[in-house]
């Protein structure tokens, strides 16, 4: 089978190696453009464009796919590659762009797309992040036949992962990119000799994975330690759980909720701080730090952050100033 690739970040490029390596030929490969990134800010490629130039593919990276968008000239010359290639299907996996009707009837099998949960639970552009942040015991991996709509088509092939109680959107991402790459050499393999059974998506059970907003990350004390100490797994490692002390803005990367333990103090409020942790009182039990950054610095552990930043109980940890 001859494929075209469009993806974009890493969770992608997992995808795209392991359709290399099964053996598919991929006569083109989509990518976002190149965007400005590091401390100099210079153009880099994707991670998808980086493998696909490792594995010499052929690469487009237009800025629109509508023909009558901003981009009319990008579109076009889009089209042209994607016609040229005679691909039997297209692999969708976290590409950015919106696929128009065209693009979803130029392959002879459609767009299959891999999406990070068991829709139609967090459609959207999020689902790994809202997942943990809403305390699901399980996610997985859809694959999908792509429609018009937003995460809508029929599923294809559908596989559980359990969330543990530890997991960070990194570490769960890295799990679920590798079953997203297996799930779609599976699905391929079926739709090559006909064994595919498109199953449409309930209509109860609906939910959206919003794109996740760096004002998010801002540590809201006065909510329940449970939920604070899950949002802190679902912005690691992106934007990060950010809080801050007399305006000096500290990162928070690992931290756990001390169970059926009342507190008499203000949310925010310091109770403790020594090697095993730093204690925080919030709006519904104790959240305990354990993992620390500060502006420019390491992540540290509890201990190795409190030598070199001290904390004393009784200060009030407050919302960091907007960026």
């Amino acid at each position: 089978m001859k494929i075209i690739f469009a993806g974009t970040p890493e969770f992608a490029r997992v995808a795209l190696e392991r359709l290399l390596a099964a053996g598919f030929e991929v006569p083109l490969v989509l990518s976002q453009p190149d965007r400005p990134a590091g401390r100099g800010m210079k153009l880099q490629a994707s991670p998808v464009k980086q493998c696909a130039l490792a594995h010499g593919l052929a690469v487009a990276q237009p800025r629109s796919l509508r023909l009558d968008g901003k981009y009319p000239e990008d579109a076009a010359a889009a089209r042209l590659a994607i016609e040229a290639a005679n691909a039997d299907a297209m692999v969708v996996a976290a590409y950015g762009l919106i696929l128009p009707q065209w693009v979803l009837d130029a392959p002879r099998l459609g767009c299959f797309n891999i999406h990070a949960s068991l829709l139609p639970r967090w459609r959207g552009a999020a689902p790994i992040h809202r997942a943990i942040e809403a305390g699901d015991p399980h996610t997985g991996v859809t694959i999908m036949q792509m429609d018009a709509g937003l995460d809508t088509g029929d599923m294809l092939l559908v596989e559980r992962l359990p969330i543990a109680a530890d997991d960070s959107t990194g570490i769960l991402h890295d799990r679920l990119a590798a079953l997203g790459g297996r799930l779609m050499v599976e699905a391929l393999e079926l739709a090559a000799c006909g064994g595919l059974r498109p199953v449409p998506q309930p209509a109860d059970g609906v939910t959206y994975a919003h794109k996740i907003e760096k004002a998010e990350a801002a540590i809201n004390w006065a909510l329940p330690a449970a939920t604070i100490e899950r949002r802190v797994r679902a912005f690691n490692p992106f934007p990060g759980a950010g809080t801050a002390l007399a305006g000096e803005a500290i990162k928070v990367w690992r931290a756990h909720a001390e169970p059926d333990n009342p507190v008499a103090a203000n949310a925010g409020q310091v109770l403790s701080a020594d090697p095993h942790g730093i204690r925080v009182a919030t709006g519904d039990g104790v959240l305990v730090l354990d993992e620390l950054q500060r502006a420019g610095g390491k992540r540290l552990p509890a201990a190795d952050f409190l030598r070199g930043f001290a904390l004393t109980p009784g200060q009030v940890l407050d919302a960091p100033a907007a960026a």
